[in-house]
């Protein structure tokens, strides 16, 4: 499957309060989909983790069946339902025979709107979230990338990096009234969008999601976030881990930019050649060239369609070689900035950029996930077809125009995590 003229058989329609996209294809018998709701946590009160609670307590059972039964009956159809906590969004996706989706929307839709939302599935979720934090504190790669968000964002800001000591405090003061509070009052029909993909018989959704979800009103839940980065201060931040000689390394800033920006895919086309995969430029320096590194990255992230995101270097690097291996990946970021991809460069990222791009539609889960976040962006769904040709049209002017607007490598901040040598920073 291609992305020729996918978009001229794509269906629109408002189902109660739900925005419905429609995209029949002709895989057999199996349809995906994938959707979200705008939940609007009040991310400076650290409602972000109440919202993941709420979340995995989603599939724990509604008021009309308990979890084994609703296992059971999504087992034996051989469906499948996942919910994610999306910063500010609550996120669904799914998969069904086709003569079984009005059965599958009807558990998803239980499961949104009416969970059981037990206290004793309640303690075992949050002893699991625990676990989980706890993990964290000993992984050099989490810290450092929780780390440098913490320097680039304030509190109010959903890419906020919270410090996990701050995180199991919040955890521990919860009760089961707080996440049933926050579901009533978050969990609604506010921007409610959904996308199927696959052997799709159109009046059948409709009429699923009629039934399902025709009367579900939305909250009124006014925004509580900021949307722009710190401003420039570079700054830096180590935490340490002992017994971690392998150090992960974070440098960035964050970006006044939005998907709709014209900077926006020339950026990521740039990046991509900066960092993107093994041929990229950051690993052929630092790891063939230099022998500094197993790993290293550079990536766009955090952009989301209420707030801007931000650029990131990610390496991993040995004690002996911290301090050099940090020298040469800004030494070699500014040159990139400076100087730009060459020609060869740029096509052959074109061309991987293209060619993974109609990979990912060759699936009903690729496609719907695609489908589904041009949507939310408001691209229009006629970018399954314009993506690709920006990508092709891209010059060497207008990446090296926007690299250098946009990356700054004078104003990243450095993070660090692990056994972090007393040459470079005391433990903090």
């Amino acid at each position: 499957m291609t992305g020729d003229a996918l978009s001229s058989r794509v269906i629109e329609r408002m189902v109660g309060p739900c925005r419905v996209i429609m995209l029949k294809t002709p895989v057999r018998s199996v349809v995906s989909w994938q959707g979200s709701i705008l939940a609007n946590p009040d991310v400076g009160r650290g409602d972000k983790l109440v919202q993941t609670l709420a979340v995995r307590l989603l599939d724990k059972g509604t008021s009309l069946r308990n979890r084994f039964e609703i296992a059971e009956t999504l087992e034996n159809r051989g469906a499948q339902i996942h919910f994610l906590s999306d910063n500010l969004r609550v996120g669904f996706r799914g998969r069904a025979l086709r003569e079984d989706v009005p059965e599958t929307v009807r558990i998803m839709a239980e499961s949104l709107r009416m969970p059981l939302l037990s206290e004793s599935e309640f303690k075992k979720v949050c002893s699991a979230c625990e676990t989980s934090v706890q993990h964290a504190r000993t992984d050099t790669s989490a810290q450092a990338s929780r780390a440098l968000l913490s320097r680039m964002y304030r509190a109010e800001h959903p890419n906020f990096g919270r410090p996990p000591e701050e995180t199991l405090e919040r955890l521990r003061s919860l009760d089961v009234e707080t996440v049933r509070d926050y579901h009533a009052r978050h969990f609604g029909a506010n921007e409610f969008l959904l996308v199927f993909v696959g052997d799709l018989d159109h009046e059948q959704i409709i009429g699923a999601l009629e039934e399902a979800f025709g009367n579900w009103t939305a909250n009124d839940n006014p925004a509580a976030y900021e949307s722009e980065p710190e401003p420039d201060r570079p700054g830096k931040a180590r935490v340490y881990i002992a017994d971690r000689p392998n150090l992960d390394v974070r440098l960035g800033h964050g970006l006044r930019l939005d998907r709709w920006d014209p900077d926006f895919i020339p950026l990521y086309a740039g990046i991509s050649i900066l960092g993107g995969n093994f041929s990229a430029r950051l690993m052929q320096k630092l790891r063939e060239d230099l022998g500094l590194t197993y790993g290293i990255y550079a990536r766009l992230a955090g952009i989301g369609p209420e707030y801007h995101g931000y650029a990131v270097v990610g390496v991993t690097l040995s004690q002996e070689n911290l301090e050099r291996g940090i020298r040469a990946t800004l030494d070699e970021v500014c040159r990139f900035v400076e100087e730009g991809p060459t020609d060869e460069e740029l096509a052959r990222r074109k061309t991987t950029i293209c060619g993974n791009y109609k990979v990912r539609l060759g699936t009903t889960s690729g496609l719907a996930a695609t489908l589904y976040r041009y949507a939310l962006y408001n691209l229009g769904v006629d970018y399954l077809e314009l993506f690709p040709q920006e990508i092709s049209a891209l010059t060497l002017e207008g990446v090296n125009g926007a690299l250098r607007r946009q990356l700054r490598p004078t104003a990243f901040h450095s993070a660090i995590a692990g056994t972090i040598p007393e040459s470079v920073s005391r433990p903090v």
